[in-house]
C-alpha cells in the first residue's frame, strides 16, 4: 500500500470519526432544551414548521411572555383568520399584537423576517419559539442576525424525537442527522459574521484623507521662480545754462 493511500485512509477515518463525534454532540445538545423554566421576554417569535410550535407560541403569548408575538414563516394558503381560531386568542387581541410574516421560507429567512420585525419595534429580548432538534440552528441564525438582542429559547418536542431511545427509531434518526448536516452552513455563517464583526471593531476609524498643501510662504517647488521687480526711480534733473 502506497504512502499516499495510507494518509488517504487516515484522513477519512478522522474524518468519519469527526463527523460521528459532532453527531453524538449535537443530539446530546437537543436534549438540554426543555420548557421546566418559564419563558418570558419582551415578545415572542414563532418559527413555523408544524402546528405544535403555533399552539405553543400563542399558549405563550396568553400567558404574558410578551407584548407581542410574530409568526414566521406562515404558508400563503392559510389566512389569519384560519390563525386567530387555532391560536384562541380574541379577534381584538389578534388584530392588535398578532404579526403574521408570509415571506420567509426556511430559518435564514425566518432570522431576516424577524430582524425586520424587531427594528419596528425595538425589543430587546425575544422568546423563541420552535421544535427541539430545530432549536441550535434557530439560534445561531438569529445571533447573526440579531447581535445584542437576547433570545430565549423555548423547544416544542416533536412527536418523533423524544429523549427516550430515539436512536432506535430510524425517524428520529433520520430526522436528527438531516438537521445535523443543515446545522453546519449556519455555524459557518455565524462564524463568517463573528470574524466580520471583531475585525470591524479592531481597526480604527482613519481621518478623511486630505489632498497635500504647501505653507503660504514657501513657493511651490513646481512653479518656476520669479525675481521680483525693482521699485521704478525717475532719471535725475539735467541741469543746462552753466
Amino acid at each position: 500500500m502506497s504512502r499516499t493511500l495510507k494518509l488517504g485512509l487516515i484522513c477519512a477515518g478522522v474524518a468519519v470519526a469527526a463527523f460521528t463525534a459532532g453527531f453524538a454532540v449535537f443530539a446530546a445538545t437537543i436534549l438540554r432544551y426543555d420548557n421546566r423554566e418559564p419563558a418570558a421576554g419582551d415578545a415572542v417569535v414563532v418559527l413555523t414548521g408544524g402546528e405544535l410550535r403555533v399552539r405553543e407560541g400563542f399558549r405563550l403569548f396568553l400567558a404574558g411572555a410578551g407584548r407581542r408575538i410574530l409568526i414566521s414563516g406562515v404558508n400563503r394558503a392559510t389566512t389569519k383568520l384560519e390563525l386567530q381560531r387555532l391560536s384562541g386568542v380574541t379577534p381584538v387581541l389578534f388584530d392588535c399584537c398578532v404579526d403574521v410574516d408570509y415571506a420567509a421560507r426556511d430559518t435564514v429567512g425566518n432570522a431576516a423576517e424577524t430582524r425586520a420585525w424587531l427594528q419596528t419595534w425595538g425589543f430587546h429580548r425575544l422568546v423563541v419559539v420552535t421544535s427541539n432538534y430545530h432549536m441550535p440552528r434557530s439560534l445561531l441564525e438569529l445571533k447573526r442576525s440579531l447581535p445584542g438582542v437576547e433570545l430565549v429559547p423555548h423547544a416544542v418536542t416533536s412527536t418523533n424525537y423524544r429523549a427516550d431511545q430515539w436512536w432506535r427509531k430510524p425517524a428520529a434518526v433520520k430526522l436528527v442527522m438531516t438537521e445535523y448536516i443543515k446545522f453546519w452552513p449556519s455555524a459557518a455563517r455565524w462564524s463568517m459574521s463573528m470574524v466580520r464583526n471583531k475585525l470591524a471593531s479592531a481597526s480604527p476609524s482613519l481621518p478623511p484623507s486630505l489632498p497635500p498643501s504647501l505653507p503660504p510662504s514657501l513657493p511651490s517647488s513646481s512653479s518656476p521662480s520669479v525675481s521680483p521687480a525693482p521699485a521704478f526711480s525717475p532719471p535725475p534733473p539735467r541741469l543746462t545754462g552753466l
